[in-house]
């Protein structure tokens, strides 16, 4: 475990931007397979969903302008390939 080396303690918020542009930085696009779970398609257009495998899960979205691409109906419980952006971003 590492402690930061900033003399005050973060916030919460902080964190969370810190973390953001890690992630970004290490991880600009990547491939994950998984199961799809936990889709909500609201009227906004955009998805949110699930994706998991045997001993972890992610959150993710899917925007409007992108999902409308797709050639398939994603359905819960479907095995998944797919090309993204890892990133974190405040609850509001």
């Amino acid at each position: 475990m590492t402690i930061s080396s900033r003399a005050e303690p973060l916030s919460i918020s902080q964190l969370n931007l810190d973390a953001q542009g890690l992630l970004e930085s290490s991880f600009p696009l990547i491939w994950l397979q998984g199961e799809l779970s936990n889709l909500s398609r609201p009227a906004s257009g955009h998805w949110y969903f699930s994706l998991k495998d045997t001993r972890a899960q992610i959150n993710g979205a899917m925007f409007r302008n992108r999902n409308r691409l797709l050639d398939f109906a994603p359905q819960n419980g479907q095995q998944v390939l797919e090309i993204g952006r890892a990133s974190c971003r405040e609850r509001v």
